[in-house]
């Protein structure tokens, strides 16, 4: 399958909790991959200013979806919620 979505999410997380944001991302990469409906890609992107989490998706309707999955309201969320420095900024791309 080729990716048709993105969803990004960009969160600000000091230096000192980035390894622990980094480990959330690794533990739960392949449940990601292997367990939600139209997953197909997700990469770690690490700037300065802020951490991303690309995920590549079949279709905008499953990145939307992923939203309110149990892994992500039940796992990843509440995992990285303590490290954010401000509230994620999460966007959904289609691509044309």
């Amino acid at each position: 399958m080729k990716v048709k979505a993105y969803l990004e999410i960009t969160m600000k997380i000091e230096n000192a909790n980035r390894p622990a944001a980094a480990k959330i991302y690794t533990d739960y990469r392949d449940p990601f991959l292997n367990t939600i409906e139209g997953a197909l890609t997700k990469d770690l992107l690490i700037r300065d200013e802020d951490v991303q989490v690309l995920h590549g998706f079949d279709s905008i309707e499953h990145a939307q979806a992923y939203l309110t999955s149990d892994l992500f309201k039940n796992d990843v969320f509440v995992g990285l919620k303590p490290l954010w420095s401000a509230d994620p900024e999460v966007k959904i791309y289609g691509l044309a």
